[in-house]
């Protein structure tokens, strides 16, 4: 407990979340899902002014694709916040990202019966 008068000071991830993205609003989570792959865009230098976060970024997906969920857990920064950062270096031109493959869809029983049975003849 402080005494009346005193301030505790300010920690938390709240508020370096705040400083990072400069106060600005979050993007929506369609625009980079967790499952979004991202890179540098190649032919791309460093930019000469880059936070340190998102040098970070650029450092990690120098090397190939990471989803954004990676790129989050790496830095230890909310993906949100992550999310944010990508979304610039994307309008600037730095990063390429890939959709997110598409949910698979369900095989027919049937046909995978089918092939159960053909094995259980070739090999059983």
């Amino acid at each position: 407990m402080t005494d009346s008068g005193e301030e505790q000071p300010v920690t938390g991830g709240f508020v370096r979340s705040y400083v990072i993205t400069g106060g600005r609003s979050l993007p929506a989570a369609d625009a980079f899902s967790l499952v979004t792959l991202v890179t540098v865009a190649p032919d791309r230098e460093e930019p000469p002014r880059l936070g340190p976060e998102a040098r970070a970024i650029w450092e990690l997906c120098s090397g190939g694709y990471l989803s954004v969920a990676e790129v989050a857990a790496h830095l230890e920064l909310p993906v949100g916040v992550v999310r944010l950062l990508l979304t610039d270096l994307h309008e600037q031109g730095h990063l390429l990202h890939r959709a997110p493959p598409p949910p698979a869809q369900a095989v027919d029983r049937t046909i995978i019966e089918k092939v159960l049975h053909g094995l259980e003849r070739r090999f059983g």
